[in-house]
């Protein structure tokens, strides 16, 4: 008997959103916005972000990278999102597993970058909660 198993089952969506990085890009961001503040792993998430789309990066890393954002893009999988706090645990599992295998890639640039963009957000936050009060 041969182990016909398809471990990738219920991966279709993403992978095919990997190899389609303008679509990436914007959903990555759209999505981002909605729940940055509900991500105890922004930061890393976003130094993967930077490091995936670094002409710098060997493919192989971006690749990696891609298809764990994908995930996270995603609109559906195993643990859906909007549970509170165990809505993100199997993104970040799998955002955690690709970071570990790249780890040495992500440079300090890509963190910079990820550190100025939530600091940027978070100012545009309180900018608007300024204006609204």
């Amino acid at each position: 008997m041969s182990d016909a198993t398809d471990y990738s089952v219920g991966f279709e969506p993403a992978e095919r959103l990997a190899r389609d990085r303008e679509t990436l890009r914007r959903r990555f961001w759209i999505k981002f916005k909605k729940v940055v503040a509900r991500l105890p792993f922004a930061e890393e998430l976003l130094a993967a972000y930077y490091c995936a789309f670094d002409k710098e990066t060997p493919r192989h890393v971006q690749v990696a990278l891609l298809g764990a954002i994908a995930y996270f893009v995603v609109p559906f999988d195993f643990m859906p999102d909007v549970l509170p706090i165990l809505g993100f645990t199997d993104d970040a599992a799998v955002l955690a597993t690709a970071i570990r295998m790249v780890a040495s890639n992500i440079t300090p640039d890509h963190h910079a970058a990820a550190r100025a963009v939530l600091a940027r957000l978070a100012a545009d936050k309180n900018a608007d909660g300024e204006n609204i009060g």
